[in-house]
């Protein structure tokens, strides 16, 4: 009886320290996400609007780089409107990127529609109440507040 109470002993207490082991780790891997629980929240953090990601949001990951990984629902088709004019904008199921403050880099898995062609973002930079975009061919300006609002996927 009493080995039995001593094994017990040990093994709640080794369980009690790979809990506090496992509970650091988890900490300091993730302190730049605890301080935004969503990825809007990161996207808000780094002074850019939470409209640049759909709804719909499946999962996420932040690395300490920078280096931005989303996945969606699925595919994703939205508009946005500027002074009448309509883009139309494609999410693939896992875009990413490298987020700084202000700036998304290396853009991977979003495409606007230019013509009849579709443009995949290299990157997107705020200067102050404009989002430029940059695609593969070209500039595009948008006002922040078009994307202020996550939009509906179609």
């Amino acid at each position: 009886m009493a080995k039995q109470r001593v094994v017990l002993v040990i093994a709640l207490m080794a369980a009690c320290i790979l809990h506090a082991a496992a509970s650091e780790t988890s900490t300091s891997a993730n302190s730049t996400v605890d301080a935004a629980t969503t990825v809007y929240g990161v996207l808000q953090q780094n002074n850019l609007p939470r409209g640049l990601l759909p709804q719909g949001v499946k999962s996420y990951v932040l690395h300490a780089d920078g280096a931005l990984e989303v996945t969606l629902r699925g595919e994703c088709n939205f508009f946005v409107t500027v002074a009448g004019k309509q883009y139309k904008f494609r999410y693939d199921r896992t875009v990413s990127g490298i987020i700084k403050s202000g700036s998304i880099t290396r853009v991977n898995g979003v495409r606007m529609q230019v013509a009849f062609a579709w443009l995949g973002f290299n990157q997107v930079n705020r200067a102050g109440d404009q989002l430029r975009i940059q695609l593969e061919t070209s500039t595009q300006s948008f006002p922040v507040s078009s994307f202020a609002q996550s939009p509906h996927c179609n």
